[in-house]
């Protein structure tokens, strides 16, 4: 298996291998867990984002007509930044920027229509997951996301986003993943010191889903290659034995495990960088001033309703260049940068971490 650092603790290699080799040697909280990671394992790849639509955006170039990964990046921290604001969990964040790849993956779509179809798939997640009443009205999500469409034009694109995706909204994602190692992690270790918070790894996680790249990492193992960067950073011998238990046994091959972790571990050093911008819900405060709100309020309902979108998808037989134009007459942005203001959204002792 994959080794990462000499490991010296024998007791716990063999409780864990003993633990770990067979199911019906595992208590039942944890057999139900591993039950549950095979299942998981076993359709993870049906709600994967089509990778040639991922390469057609990797090589689009910024000014061309399709959509580029830097628009598309930017979208997804806007999404962050949205979810933050409105109080959204971390899974109808993670659930948007999946139904979002996975449209843009398959469609041919131009960047003016990106801020539509990115808080359309927000909203749609938002209703999957949260409380009803903790959803803001629509008109509410559209003004403060400063988007240049109306309510109308949300809801047709909903159904476009829902039809398109054959109504298979729901999805298993990295986030799926990431809980129940957790908690298989949890359940087999008295070591509860060593191990992170939920919400530190799901900040990781969300840091780098504002990458299009690991739109292309199966979700199992982008959530693998989270927790064993942490753990090999916290030089934990116990923790990451749990690790390569749990690797061996999903069948988790060292190559690949080895790939995502390293970018993994690049993204994390970029994120913690001083000089990276990122999400923060500040940005979204100031609207909301009595006055900013009230100019914002009339602009919106004079805002023309976006055209009818053609429906074209993509055919990996087709270029890039081949894509049905689906502009409006007024232009409006694919996303605004992150602020450079850290906010709540990744623990400040990694940032802190990353400038040793």
């Amino acid at each position: 298996m994959l080794q990462f650092i000499c490991f010296e603790s024998n007791h716990i290699k063999q409780h864990v291998f003993f633990r770990m080799q067979d199911l019906q040697d595992l208590d039942n909280e944890t057999c139900w867990l591993v039950k549950e990671l095979k299942s998981y394992i076993a359709q993870e790849a049906d709600f994967l984002p089509r990778e040639t639509g991922l390469n057609i955006m990797e090589s689009a170039a910024e000014n061309h007509n399709g959509v580029s990964a830097k628009c598309r990046n930017a979208k997804v921290e806007d999404l962050w930044s949205l979810a933050s604001f409105f109080g959204f969990s971390t899974q109808t964040f993670v659930l948007a920027v999946n139904l979002l790849d996975r449209f843009l993956a398959i469609m041919k779509v131009q960047p003016k229509h990106v801020p539509c179809i990115g808080v359309s798939c927000l909203h749609i997640a938002a209703k999957m997951v949260e409380d009803e009443c903790n959803i803001s009205p629509t008109h509410e999500l559209i003004r403060i996301s400063q988007s240049k469409f109306t309510v109308s034009d949300l809801s047709r694109m909903e159904k476009i986003i829902s039809e398109k995706l054959n109504l298979e909204l729901k999805a298993i994602t990295a986030l799926t993943f990431l809980h129940l190692y957790h908690a298989v992690i949890v359940s087999l270790t008295s070591e509860r010191g060593e191990i992170p918070s939920i919400e530190r790894l799901e900040a990781q996680l969300k840091a780098c889903l504002c990458q299009l790249i690991f739109s292309k990492a199966k979700p199992s193992v982008l959530a693998l290659s989270v927790i064993t960067q942490e753990f090999d950073a916290l030089q934990s011998l116990a923790m990451l034995e749990i690790v390569q238990e749990l690797q061996r046994h999903l069948k988790i091959v060292d190559s690949e495990l080895l790939y995502w972790r390293g970018l993994v571990a690049k993204c994390m050093t970029e994120y913690s960088s001083s000089e990276c911008s990122k999400p923060d819900n500040k940005k979204l405060v100031w609207i909301v001033s009595r006055r900013t709100a009230q100019n914002l309020h009339a602009n919106h309902f004079s805002v023309p309703e976006l055209p009818t979108i053609p429906e074209g998808s993509w055919d990996e037989s087709e270029s890039e260049d081949s894509c049905e134009d689906m502009s409006c007459e007024e232009d409006s942005l694919c996303g605004s940068p992150g602020s450079d203001a850290e906010g709540a959204f990744f623990p400040s002792e990694f940032c802190n971490q990353g400038r040793k």
